[in-house]
């Protein structure tokens, strides 16, 4: 360190960089892996080249039509014909937190279908935004038949029923069709989990009466981790936009994220799009 004086009269301490602190040099290296565990996966050649590609800015026209492209994909992975598609900025856990945190309300009750951990994760996030879990638990390699959670529905009356249909932790498929009608005859809405299942196993979220669908990037859809696919129905909708409070979170409020991504026509800045992400994304869909 050293010592100079400055022009208006004062001493001014002069520090050098320090090379203690010197972080990596040279080109990264990265083995190469087949990954066969759960998640991630390996991506697509062709979704690794594209999240090469320039950059452009996040509120520019050609990434808008990115976008528009996503949720033409995404509309087609739901299978629905929902306005309400984005992507999360974040990984799957992002999708779950921002579906729970839009939806529930404190003092709101949610029976949580809970065959593994990824229950059990929404059950712990429930709580931490005050609402009711009711946590419905199933033996260790069993899903939930639709008699058993009509049964819960019909008992509890809770304003989200939600539910894994593919539960890594254990292995379980859990079937999602019929179970929409008894939800809805009680004014519940059915949210699922499908981040380990999504583009592996069919999902009709409109056939099926799905309410709130949230993925991950990085399992059946061969794209780097980064971004969570997220569904509403118009009644999910509905109750978001029927809250008493304010959304608990202003980075996952879909009142200000879906005005970035179009739903209310005019595209309104929220946060800086995950631009090579959402690329790769772009062409996972494709």
């Amino acid at each position: 360190m050293r010592c100079r004086l400055h022009a208006l009269g004062y001493v001014e301490k002069v520090v050098s960089v320090s090379d203690e602190f010197r972080g990596p040099t040279g080109v990264i290296d990265v083995p190469q892996r087949y990954l066969m565990g759960p998640g991630p996966g390996n991506a697509n050649p062709r979704v690794l080249a594209a999240q090469s590609l320039p950059l452009v800015g996040h509120m520019h026209p050609p990434f808008f039509k990115i976008m528009d492209d996503i949720q033409d994909g995404l509309r087609y992975l739901f299978q629905t014909q929902s306005k309400y598609t984005l992507l999360v900025s974040g990984t799957g856990h992002a999708g779950m937190e921002c579906t729970l945190v839009n939806l529930l309300e404190p003092g709101d009750k949610i029976v949580v279908g809970d065959s593994g951990i990824w229950g059990q994760r929404v059950a712990d996030m429930a709580g931490r935004l005050g609402a009711e879990v009711v946590d419905l638990k199933q033996e260790a390699g069993r899903g939930f038949s639709p008699a058993e959670l009509e049964a819960a529905v019909a008992e509890h009356k809770p304003a989200v029923l939600f539910l894994v249909q593919g539960e890594s932790s254990t292995g379980v498929h859990q079937t999602l069709a019929g179970v929409a009608e008894a939800c809805h005859k009680h004014d519940c809405l059915l949210v699922v989990d499908t981040v380990a299942s999504l583009g592996g196993v069919p999902l009709f979220a409109d056939e099926w009466g799905l309410d709130a669908v949230y993925s991950g990037s990085q399992k059946c859809l061969a794209a780097p981790p980064g971004a969570a696919p997220l569904f509403f129905s118009e009644r999910a909708f509905k109750k978001l936009q029927a809250r008493k409070t304010p959304v608990r979170s202003y980075y996952f409020d879909l009142n200000l994220v879906g005005d970035y991504w179009g739903w209310f026509d005019k595209r309104f800045y929220h946060h800086t799009g995950m631009t090579s992400v959402w690329y790769g994304m772009r062409e996972a869909l494709a």
